[in-house]
């Protein structure tokens, strides 16, 4: 697994794509925070509040990530080399894994330089430092967690074609009806008593309720059992595969 990982890392600071990735996260979110006007900018809100942030990661995450992780098995498949890789003496767990937390890293590693977002509206507050310093822990924790799952449905969506862009795509509708569809249909009120539990399956309603900076084991056991599901149906379509060879 280890040695995945490592390959991982290696292919994405040997080549533009891992300070593309961090440099993208930041310079949208930066504009979007203090240059663009609009409801996300902390400067136009006249208060000293992060919540802006957190509220756009979402977003640029559902483009960001499956831009990450769509080479992750359909490259494999492009160049011909997933057969080499499924039958050499490392599980299919071991591989996913090295796959998945490889990404992963790359968007932490995106997200630790965004600190500097919470200094400056440390430093704007009116007194300085008049910040909700759990709400934005919660919301840091609430991130790392909508990464693993937006990663988990890329590495996914990747094992479902060889063409990149497909898996882009797919992954990228994967990403956006995982987040905003349950809400959506929950705002409809089409289901009537069953709303509530309409939304409770989108990762939005968790990723809010975590952001508030109370950490809820119902909203942890969520997050971990999307990330679970998708990386088992990872294991299914490359066990699928791994028996044709």
């Amino acid at each position: 697994m280890f040695a995945i990982l490592n390959k991982e890392i290696q292919s994405f600071f040997s080549s533009p794509i891992g300070y593309l990735v961090i440099g993208i996260f930041l310079v949208a979110c930066g504009l979007f925070l203090f240059v663009f006007t609009g409801k996300y900018n902390i400067l136009d809100n006249g208060f000293a509040d992060v919540k802006p942030f957190f509220n756009l990661a979402p977003w640029i995450f559902i483009f960001l990530i499956p831009a990450v992780t769509m080479k992750s098995f359909s490259e494999e498949k492009r160049q011909g080399t997933m057969e080499l890789l499924l039958t050499k003496p490392i599980g299919l767990w071991q591989l996913i894994l090295g796959k998945y937390l490889g990404s992963l890293i790359l968007v932490i590693l995106a997200i630790i330089p965004s600190l500097l977002y919470v200094l400056t509206v440390y430093q704007l507050g009116n007194p300085v430092g008049n910040l909700d310093v759990g709400a934005t822990l919660g919301s840091y924790l609430g991130l790392l967690f909508l990464g693993g799952c937006y990663t988990a449905i890329g590495i996914f969506s990747s094992t479902l074609t060889n063409n990149q862009i497909v898996a882009f795509m797919v992954s990228v509708f994967l990403c956006f009806f995982s987040y905003f569809v349950f809400e959506g249909l929950a705002g409809y009120n089409i289901f009537g008593g069953a709303t509530y539990g309409i939304e409770y399956l989108g990762i939005s309603y968790h990723y809010q309720s975590i952001s508030r900076g109370v950490v809820d084991t119902r909203d942890i056991i969520y997050f971990f059992s999307l990330i679970l599901l998708f990386l088992k149906l990872t294991h299914i379509k490359l066990k699928s595969v791994q028996q044709k060879f």
